[in-house]
């Protein structure tokens, strides 16, 4: 019998982690495709260098937290160099995790007025 992990075991998440997480957080990606979703969504304002992203990547996947994608796209439609990579469920739980500890702090700086509070409407 397998002991399950504890997400919260690999929190805090740096940002850097946490956004490919939310990039692959909808479907499996391609590097690249994981890059140009973090610029986008992010306004240009969060930009992860190819080093950066594969060395994150590298360690999810020796955690656990991200799997290579066994299927492939037709190959007249693809790279066959690209590799996919998806949330595995451990890492869908620890994506939660971190956004839930993110959450909770920002709780806190609200409850000492550092951002305001959300409004109502």
């Amino acid at each position: 019998m397998t002991k399950r992990r504890n997400p919260d075991e690999c929190l805090p998440l740096t940002p850097a982690m946490f956004e490919v997480l939310i990039a692959l957080a909808d479907g499996e990606k391609h590097g690249y495709a994981v890059l140009k979703e973090v610029e986008r969504r992010s306004e240009g304002s969060v930009t992860l260098s190819p080093g950066t992203l594969y060395a994150i990547i590298r360690r999810f996947v020796s955690d656990g937290i991200v799997a290579e994608s066994d299927e492939r796209p037709d190959a007249a439609l693809d790279d066959e160099r690209r590799r996919y990579y998806r949330l595995t469920e451990f890492g869908r739980s620890v994506a939660c995790a971190e956004a839930r500890r993110m959450e909770t702090a920002l709780g806190m700086a609200r409850a000492k007025s550092l951002i305001p509070r959300a409004r109502l409407t």
